[in-house]
């Protein structure tokens, strides 16, 4: 009787052992299912974090496109000038894209030439052309940021360089909303990462992060503005934010084309004026660099 009820005890410990065992193997799999679901999320969040709503079109073809717009974009500029007043073979050789303070020197020279009776002409040449340049992040509009110091009074100089900016930047913005964000998530994608916790913590105030990050030289234009539309900048933002943005630095560039043309049309190289003009345009341009470090600590 007594090795009865040992061995039903014993029978009934084992099965209460199992059912424990079972039991603790249920919640096992329940965790490590819900630990693989957590980590699948994550993984589809990390994969479509920067997905291209044109995934039809591959790395290949998205470049070709861009090529395609920007021979379009650059047929219509070659038309704009063919329409030009007639030059004689001397000022035509000098009329070139400027790469250096000579050749917008050479430049100036010859359109200022031309301002007084085809004033029209070279405004609408000169806006296309900054535009040009800005739309396809090509080297060359600080150059004429100087050139419209040259030719124009300073306030529509300064109206233009700041119109032009962010006319240019809002078309580069455009063709990457459409057709870049396959070249930037193939080129560009652990930066763009980087940079979206910043647009983050700034989305309630984009006009004043946009306008800040355009006077500082901590991200390059061209950046910001194929990027901008993969982080669902809005438009709006982007375009004021740039036109204001662009315009203290554009200031010191501009001056000193005043200041080229008083040296080219006077040769008095030491006027009190010019001086003056020298030595503002050499403190607005050192203003971003002297205050970098303190605008950085404030945005971070």
């Amino acid at each position: 009787m007594v090795s009865t009820r040992s061995q039903h005890k014993l029978d009934k410990a084992r099965n209460r052992k199992k059912q424990h065992q079972k039991s603790s193997s249920d919640t096992t799999s329940e965790d490590d299912e819900n630990i693989s679901n957590t980590s699948g999320e994550e993984e589809t969040e990390k994969l479509e974090e920067f997905e291209d709503p044109n995934s039809g079109l591959d790395t290949v073809t998205a470049i070709m496109l861009i090529f395609v717009i920007f021979t379009v974009a650059f047929i219509g500029l070659s038309f704009v000038y063919m329409k030009f007043p007639k030059m004689s073979a001397e000022d035509e050789s000098k009329v070139k894209l400027p790469k250096s303070i000579d050749d917008a020197k050479d430049l100036g020279k010859v359109l200022s030439r031309y301002t007084d009776n085809y004033f029209f002409e070279v405004v609408v040449a000169f806006t296309l052309t900054y535009i040009f340049l800005q739309s396809f992040a090509i080297p060359g509009s600080i150059f004429l940021s100087i050139l419209s110091g040259y030719l124009f009074p300073f306030p529509l100089a300064l109206f233009l360089v700041c119109f032009c900016s962010s006319s240019g930047a809002s078309f580069c913005y455009l063709i990457s909303s459409i057709i870049g964000q396959k070249v930037v998530n193939r080129f560009f994608l652990e930066r763009v990462r980087k940079w979206k916790t910043q647009i983050q913590r700034h989305e309630k105030d984009l006009l004043s992060y946009i306008t800040f990050l355009r006077i500082t030289p901590f991200l390059p234009n061209w950046f910001i503005n194929i990027t901008s539309p993969v982080l669902n900048v809005p438009l709006t933002p982007f375009f004021v934010g740039t036109f204001l943005g662009v315009a203290p630095p554009s200031f010191g560039f501009i001056s000193a084309g005043v200041e080229l043309y008083e040296l080219t049309t006077t040769g008095d190289a030491f006027s009190f004026k010019s001086v003056l003009i020298v030595i503002g345009s050499a403190i607005i341009s050192l203003l971003p660099v002297m205050f970098r470090r303190q605008l950085q600590k404030k945005i971070e």
